[in-house]
């Protein structure tokens, strides 16, 4: 159990931590920022290549997971971790070589985690509204703004699955980026 004295004291070294590297902070925001517009002018590049990198990333745990189970197949749980290798290698291989038809399923999972992201964001910004003084607000709006873009993309399937991708990882990656420059601004105006 936590008691509050510890909570105090995560909270005091969350509001050091942000002063003291928010340059850190402001260069990851203005990266983002600029990832994520160069997916809203590209969304279909961006689509496929972000099937491209989940395919490869999926192939090449699933090839490690294989790899790893062979070596300890002898331990408890060998064949379920042999499944789940197996189909993470299946999943990349399928991916990898229809990427633009996988687009769809990726954009209904895309959706499912952007509300899930902006619950967990809001939570986390009304958590910390006292600690992070006016910044909390920038993390309240990023929770509502992928709540707006999950419940556009579900209620737009199939259509949406053409550009979906591209454009929600875009804006996610603007308004991330927004948020961490809002962010390392504030913890900069207060350091002075």
């Amino acid at each position: 159990m936590t008691s509050p004295e510890d909570f105090s004291r995560l909270q005091s070294s969350m509001s050091h931590a942000v002063k003291a590297h928010w340059r850190a902070f402001l260069f990851e925001g203005i990266l983002l920022a600029v990832l994520g517009v160069a997916a809203l002018i590209l969304p279909p590049l961006a689509s496929l290549a972000i099937a491209i990198f989940l395919g490869w990333m999926f192939l090449i745990s699933g090839i490690g997971g294989l790899i790893v189970t062979y070596w300890a197949r002898n331990t408890p749980g060998f064949w379920w971790s042999l499944i789940s290798a197996a189909l993470a290698v299946l999943a990349g291989m399928l991916l990898l070589a229809r990427p633009m038809q996988a687009v769809l399923t990726l954009t209904i999972v895309l959706g499912a985690y952007f509300l899930a992201e902006g619950v967990a964001t809001i939570m986390y910004a009304l958590e910390h509204r006292r600690e992070l003084s006016s910044r909390w607000s920038w993390l309240l709006i990023s929770g509502l703004v992928d709540i707006a873009i999950s419940f556009m993309v579900i209620t737009g399937l199939p259509s949406s699955a053409e550009w979906a991708i591209g454009v929600l990882v875009g804006i996610n990656l603007l308004f991330g980026g927004a948020t961490l420059i809002g962010m390392a601004l504030a913890a900069r105006n207060s350091n002075t």
